[in-house]
């Protein structure tokens, strides 16, 4: 079972920026499609961001792009989302995912507790 920790949320002002961590478990970490998604109160989850298991392909949600960077580390079996510029909108526990198996489609397999962002305006 690969466990998923998150770190690196806090409380900022707009337009400041985070960065946060994802650490797994295991040692099978470079053949995982990683991804970041958020939840806001009341709203359903929505996907921010995900990186290819080989870190060749990246992809992002349209309010995001140019703003955010997702990024990895298979040494360090870390994903990180480098936030900036962040808006009030960006409030929303932040989760990251782990699809399995060398695949670049398809459901994710492991889950995160979440990391809570909050953007002051």
């Amino acid at each position: 079972q690969v466990q998923l920790m998150e770190s690196g949320g806090g409380l900022v002002q707009a337009g400041e920026s985070l960065r946060l961590s994802c650490a797994a478990s295991g040692r099978a970490f470079s053949s995982y499609g990683m991804a970041w998604f958020r939840q806001a109160p009341g709203k359903e989850r929505e996907f921010v961001a995900l990186i290819s298991w080989s870190g060749g392909s990246t992809g992002y949600a349209d309010s995001v792009k140019g703003r955010f960077t997702i990024s990895r580390d298979n040494a360090k079996n870390t994903v990180y989302l480098q936030m900036n510029s962040l808006k009030p909108e960006d409030t929303a526990v932040y989760y990251c995912a782990a699809r399995a198996g060398y695949r670049d489609y398809g459901t994710y397999d492991y889950w995160g507790q979440g990391t809570q962002v909050t953007v002051s305006s």
